[in-house]
């Protein structure tokens, strides 16, 4: 897919729009921003908003190209998250 031209201002999607994006339910992309494993966000006007190429670019972290490549990058909430330690 390629990149908007570099003269238009970025944009920004709330989170049912950057679910549908990402392929995802919107309480999954919570999920992610509560673990600190989701795409970057920002608060603006006190709603959260993502940026078309921070999900781009979360969404390419995922990358494999083989289903014997390492498991250490997978897009899941981190081993430290608080209540990933109180489910052990």
């Amino acid at each position: 897919m390629p990149r908007p031209p570099v003269n238009l201002p970025p944009r920004y999607l709330r989170t049912p729009e950057a679910a549908r994006f990402l392929g995802l339910s919107g309480r999954t992309l919570e999920k992610h921003r509560y673990f600190g494993s989701g795409p970057a966000y920002r608060r603006i006007g006190g709603r959260v908003v993502y940026s078309v190429d921070d999900l781009r670019d979360w969404a390419d972290l995922g990358t494999k190209y083989s289903t014997s490549d390492p498991g250490q990058d997978d897009l899941m909430p981190r081993r430290d998250a608080a209540i990933a330690q109180s489910r052990r």
